[in-house]
C-alpha cells in the first residue's frame, strides 16, 4: 500500500460536491419535485444515493456487518418498491435534513476508499468487486441519478473529465449489455471517438469507418446510463453493431432495462 490516494475515490467526492452545490440553494419544498426518472422526487434520488453509499462503505469496513445488512435489505428490495425501502431505511428523512445527512457522509466514504488498496475485494449484492470498481460504481450512480435533478431544475451541467470513469464502465460493459439480454455480443465493438469536457479526444476500440461512434463524452455517458435515448443526442452512430449497442446500452447491474423513449428524458426549459 502506497501513500498515493485512489483517484476514483477523489473523483467520486468531486462529483458529489458538484451535486451538493446544485442542491444547497433549494428551498425545502423543491425536494418533493418529481424528476423525469420514474417520477422520483429529489428526496427519492438523495435517499437512494445515500443508502447505497452507506452500503458500499459498510462493505469496505465490515464484511460481516454488510452481509447481515444485505440479508435484511435484499428481500425488501426484491419484494417491492425500492424507494419505499430507502424511505424506511432513513426513517422518512427529507429535504435539507436529508441533504445534510448525505453531504456529511459522502466525504467520509470517499476518504476511506481513497486510502484503500484499489485491488481489495469487497462483497456486494452481486459478485464481489474491487474497491476501485465499488467506488467507481458510486461515482457513476451519483452522476447518473444527479442528471435527473439537473434536468428537473433546468440547469445545464458543467461536466469535468472525471466522467471518463463512466465512459470506461460503458466500454467495459459492451459485451455484458448483450449477454444480459441473451444476445451474442456483435463483433467488432465499434470504434469510439469521444470529445471530453476539456476538449481532449478519447478513443476506444480498433479504428473503423464502418463501425464508429463519435460525439461528446457526456452524451455517451447519458446513453450508457440510460439518462437519454440516443435519438435525443447529437452523437454520430455508424454501423449495425453501433446502432444496436446505442439502442440497448446499459452500464449498470441488474436485469435488462430499456432506455427512456425519445423525448422522455430532457432538461426542463
Amino acid at each position: 500500500m502506497t501513500n498515493q490516494q485512489m483517484q476514483q475515490a477523489l473523483d467520486f467526492q468531486a462529483e458529489c460536491e458538484s451535486l451538493e452545490a446544485l442542491l444547497r440553494p433549494l428551498p425545502p419544498e423543491d425536494f418533493s419535485r418529481s424528476t423525469g426518472f420514474k417520477s422520483w422526487t429529489v428526496d427519492n434520488v438523495l435517499r437512494h444515493l445515500h443508502v447505497w453509499n452507506v452500503a458500499a462503505d459498510l462493505s469496505l469496513q465490515d464484511e460481516d456487518a454488510f452481509k447481515e445488512w444485505l440479508a435484511n435489505a435484499l428481500p425488501k428490495v426484491m419484494a417491492g418498491d425500492l424507494t419505499s425501502f430507502e424511505t424506511e431505511e432513513l426513517n422518512g428523512l427529507a429535504g435539507p435534513d436529508l441533504l445534510n445527512r448525505w453531504a456529511t457522509f459522502y466525504p467520509q466514504t470517499a476518504q476511506r476508499f481513497a486510502e484503500t488498496d484499489p485491488s481489495k475485494r469487497l462483497v456486494w449484492a452481486g459478485p464481489s468487486m474491487s474497491a476501485r470498481s465499488s467506488i467507481t460504481a458510486r461515482l457513476m450512480e451519483s452522476w447518473a441519478h444527479g442528471q435527473a435533478i439537473y434536468d428537473e431544475l433546468g440547469v445545464k451541467r458543467k461536466n469535468a473529465d472525471r466522467i471518463k470513469n463512466i465512459v470506461v464502465i460503458g466500454v467495459n460493459t459492451y459485451g455484458w449489455t448483450f449477454k444480459n439480454r441473451g444476445e451474442t455480443p456483435p463483433e467488432p465493438m465499434p470504434h469510439l471517438v469521444l470529445t471530453a469536457p476539456s476538449g481532449t479526444l478519447w478513443e476506444f476500440g480498433e479504428p473503423s469507418e464502418s463501425e464508429k461512434i463519435t460525439g461528446l463524452a457526456e452524451e455517451f455517458c447519458q446513453v450508457v446510463t440510460q439518462c437519454r435515448n440516443i435519438a435525443d443526442t447529437k452523437m454520430s452512430v455508424e454501423g449495425e453493431n453501433a446502432k444496436r449497442w446505442m439502442a440497448v446500452a446499459q452500464c449498470f447491474a441488474g436485469p435488462p432495462m430499456d432506455p427512456p423513449a425519445p423525448g422522455l428524458r430532457k432538461m426542463r426549459c
